[in-house]
């Protein structure tokens, strides 16, 4: 896996050092033993260098998405992608792995602990409730892969993102469809859009749509738990999603 990965990531401009591929392949010993007893991820394991590992590193050819020292928190972080291989390779990065499921962020835990990664801290919550704690804008990057369309994917994330910071949004083919409402609903929660960047996989369309935080979001955003996905700004009525 280390050297299909190391391949592709040395493609895109992306370096690995020797520690960190160690721990990324003592990651993916772990990830195999637990996901034979619950349901942590369905790629095959033959596809996870590039599905798994790479979809999550590629973007750090992007320097200025990742600043040093950046503090990242990545929602519905599920097995851990793309904040988990982030963390490993990137040990100034300070990342928030968030899941709403308790067995997974046991896992997270556990892989935490057994790498003994000390830039990595497991939030087992929902994004509408962590969004409103001390957590509020104060990430330089909020992510996410493969959790919800884009304008609902901006409700979860854009609230965490300091003015300045990027909200980060991996997706796949579909995203071209998506981008009218993610672009209206990043406007309402205090984003624009940058452009769309596809990830040099051959063979794949795997994408990352940025937002950059120009202005602070509003107090009402994020809605309470549920209702993003339910009324995803960028659909509801004009009147309903005017800023306070």
């Amino acid at each position: 896996m280390i050297e299909k990965l190391k391949a592709l990531l040395d493609q895109g401009g992306v370096a690995l050092d020797q520690e960190a591929a160690d721990r990324l392949r003592a990651y993916h010993a772990l990830l195999l033993e637990w996901n034979a007893r619950m349901d942590l991820t369905n790629v095959p394991e033959e596809e996870m260098a590039v599905r798994h590992y790479g979809d999550s590193l590629l973007p750090l050819a992007r320097a200025a998405w990742f600043p040093q020292g950046a503090k990242l928190i990545d929602v519905g972080t599920g097995a851990g992608f793309p904040g988990m291989p982030l963390a490993i390779a990137r040990p100034d990065f300070q990342v928030t792995l968030l899941d709403a499921q308790r067995k997974r962020c046991d896992f997270l835990q556990a892989v935490t602990d057994a790498l003994a990664l000390k830039n990595v801290r497991i939030l087992h919550a929902r994004a509408e409730d962590a969004a409103r704690s001390d957590l509020r804008e104060q990430m330089d990057i909020a992510m996410a892969r493969a959790v919800a369309p884009l304008n609902v994917l901006c409700e979860y994330l854009l609230p965490f993102v300091r003015v300045g910071g990027y909200a980060l949004c991996w997706k796949g083919p579909a995203v071209t469809d998506e981008l009218t409402d993610g672009e209206k609903a990043a406007k309402i929660l205090g984003a624009q859009a940058e452009p769309l960047v596809r990830l040099p996989i051959q063979g794949r369309e795997h994408y990352v749509q940025p937002f950059l935080k120009v202005e602070k979001t509003v107090r009402r955003y994020p809605r309470k738990s549920g209702t993003p996905s339910k009324e995803p700004l960028g659909k509801v009525p004009e009147k309903s999603q005017k800023k306070e």
